[in-house]
């Protein structure tokens, strides 16, 4: 099949087709068979499937499982060979697929970096110079010496994902690599993924994670035991999905042709402050000496120190305003990253001025893992206004409000902000510095629970 300069994956009628036997036996009477009697059925993993995916688009590949997502995956890197069918790649692939695929155990991961890059068609002194960027992408110190059969899975994929994507890959295939992992670690991927995917990189993708399909992809791919159901905006696809999972497959087409277009989008930002608010009050105390005592713990330590922080969180400002403490308060005020859905929990921040600020603005977000702005706020939509602070001031800021998001791992983002001649100005920001994990008996559908209140009520008797 002629290159298609246009495309870096061509996929044109591929099938996958496995023979299943009832008993071991058979395949040995099988093939000693004179009259060519077969003892086999036919199941297809893949059915004639074509799709293409042009060069710097995100594409994702969705469906059940048993749908044959990580099947073509394996298909367009080699892995596997299909029955039938023909597929056309072009460019350098780094692929994550299953963990461990590629790499040797009994190697150190110093031996395996070297080895994968061999296989990728990089030469020793190449990979020397991204070896670099590649032990500190993935932060497993000493171990880096040592077999990988003596890795924990969350190390494994730290080394992995590193290598694959500190290669400068022309095209990157991901294969639900990112479910191993820490929230710090796996925020990290994400937004390496989207430096990476705005440098031009083709991504191909397998996720049961839905939002991340929505946020990243250009279009989907729809598989459905093993056959192509159809492709498209990442929003109509996913629903579709939906229609999968709920066996409502009849009405697939005329879904395709009629349903309106679903966005999926990141929620509205919120607008101007209409006053204060009972659901998430900001209070803003004054100087923290006058309010010694208040915070849970005590005086000669920090909030923070009985807290998981990111290690390698990212923070910036212009510093005249510090975020020194922080602090997470269950209902029960315990010093907490692990919330209960349902419960209320308090936020706290401690802030010293280093210089007089007129109007300081004290803020927080919760995003999951992917970067997505899920909810938070500020003094300033709170109607919490701040009297002038002096330079050596110090205030400690607390938001108390109702966990209603889905059970899950969710990362905080803290601020002091301001404006200043109408600008924007940022006095300290600290971006992820704390995970909040969410455990709850109940998860609904979508980012948070609505709380619904359910009655049924029986309107006819049996005669």
């Amino acid at each position: 099949m002629p290159a298609n300069r246009e495309y870096a994956i061509d996929v044109q009628d591929v099938s996958k087709i496995y023979r299943l036997y009832d008993k071991p036996i058979d395949r040995l009477k099988e093939s000693l068979s004179l009259s060519h009697k077969n003892y086999h059925k036919d199941f297809y993993a893949l059915s004639g499937i074509s799709f293409r995916v042009k060069k710097g688009e995100t594409v994702g590949i969705i469906g059940t499982n048993g749908s044959g997502k990580s099947t073509i995956l394996k298909i367009i890197t080699g892995v596997l060979t299909p029955t039938s069918g023909q597929v056309q790649v072009e460019g350098v692939i780094s692929a994550l697929l299953e963990l461990g695929a590629g790499f040797n155990m009994d190697y150190t991961g110093i031996e395996n970096i070297y080895m994968n890059g061999t296989m990728m068609g990089f030469s020793r002194k190449e990979m020397e110079a991204r070896l670099a960027d590649i032990l500190e992408f993935a932060d497993i110190g000493d171990f880096v010496y040592q077999p990988v059969k003596t890795y924990s899975s969350g190390m494994f994929v730290r080394l992995a994902f590193a290598l694959a994507i500190n290669v400068e890959p022309e095209i990157l295939i991901v294969d639900e690599a990112l479910s191993v992992g820490d929230v710090f670690f796996q925020s990290k991927c994400y937004r390496r993924m989207e430096e990476i995917r705005r440098g031009g990189t083709t991504i191909l993708m397998v996720t049961h994670d839905m939002g991340s399909v929505i946020k990243y992809c250009d279009r989907v791919v729809l598989l459905n035991k093993g056959q192509f159901v159809a492709e498209g905006a990442p929003g109509k696809m996913v629903d579709l999905y939906k229609k999968i999972l709920a066996n409502q497959i009849d009405s697939l087409q005329e879904a395709l042709d009629e349903m309106n277009d679903f966005s999926g989008g990141m929620l509205e930002k919120a607008g101007s402050p209409r006053g204060k608010t009972a659901s998430a009050g900001a209070v803003a105390s004054g100087p923290s000496r006058e309010a010694s005592g208040t915070m849970g713990q005590e005086s000669s330590g920090l909030m923070k120190d009985k807290l998981t922080i990111n290690p390698s969180r990212t923070e910036y400002g212009d510093g005249r305003a510090e975020i020194y403490d922080l602090g997470l308060f269950d209902q029960h005020g315990n010093l907490t990253n692990l919330l209960l859905k349902g419960e209320y929990f308090t936020i706290k921040e401690k802030i010293r001025f280093h210089a007089s600020i007129q109007a300081p603005i004290f803020t927080y977000t919760i995003k999951d893992r992917k970067g997505t702005d899920l909810t938070g706020t500020n003094t300033m939509f709170e109607g919490a206004d701040i009297r002038p602070v002096k330079a050596g001031e110090e205030y400690e800021v607390s938001f108390r409000q109702k966990m209603t998001l889905q059970g899950g791992e969710y990362l905080l983002s803290m601020s002091c902000t301001g404006f200043e001649m109408g600008e924007h100005t940022v006095y300290h920001r600290l971006y992820d510095i704390a995970s909040i994990t969410v455990i709850s008996n109940k998860n609904t559908v979508g980012v948070y629970d609505m709380e619904s209140q359910v009655e049924a009520v029986k309107t006819v008797t049996d005669a």
